[in-house]
């Protein structure tokens, strides 16, 4: 970063730390614990869909990696797209094994950064479901800037529970990096991962 950068007010871009969702365990307790949601075994990884032969292999291997893994309680991965255009990978694994989802979601991120694609990353999540009243949570990692954020949707409305993501937020505080701009926290709609 240079001085006209320092003059202008721009910042130096966080660099991606993919080691940061191997903390998700241990908040996965914490949350547990200190909201009363339980992980679904869900979890999703978000990118924007390249064309052309290389990132089709990829998404091959992607794929091939996963699904040689479902013997521990999972299923075949999935993809779908959303409404914007965006490429979901959803994985599922057994609810209480949390942290073999995080390893999956960690070796999709890593190949699709390895293979030069991680500017097409968004984000990734796991999701959480509320033992009282079926609320989705999930918490969600921002691939560009390195933090996490929590979403809670209501049940059956586009609705969220914005006192309850904040609560959550304090609640993880020790546990993960939280986004401290609440503008970055997006609601991801309907996103893979999120229904459980």
């Amino acid at each position: 970063m240079g001085l006209l950068d320092t003059i202008l007010g721009r910042s130096k871009p966080v660099r991606p730390d993919l080691d940061q969702l191997f903390s998700l365990p241990s908040a996965a307790i914490t949350v547990q614990a200190g909201a009363g949601f339980t992980p679904t075994g869900t979890g999703s990884v978000c990118f924007a869909s390249v064309e052309g032969g290389a990132f089709d292999r990829l998404q091959q291997e992607v794929q091939e990696l996963l699904d040689a893994d479902t013997g521990r309680g999972g299923t075949p991965v999935e993809y779908t797209k959303d409404a914007y255009g965006y490429t979901w990978l959803l994985v599922h694994r057994t609810a209480d094994d949390t942290a073999s989802l995080v390893n999956d979601l960690h070796a999709v991120n890593t190949l699709l950064q390895d293979a030069g694609f991680g500017p097409q990353l968004l984000c990734s999540l796991v999701g959480f479901r509320a033992t009282s009243d079926h609320r989705a949570l999930a918490l969600v990692y921002l691939y560009k800037r390195g933090t996490f954020y929590p979403v809670c949707i209501r049940p059956g409305q586009e609705k969220r529970d914005n006192a309850l993501e904040l609560q959550v937020a304090a609640l993880l505080k020790n546990d993960l990096r939280i986004e401290e701009d609440l503008s970055r926290w997006f609601p991801v709609w309907g996103a893979p991962g999120m229904e459980g």
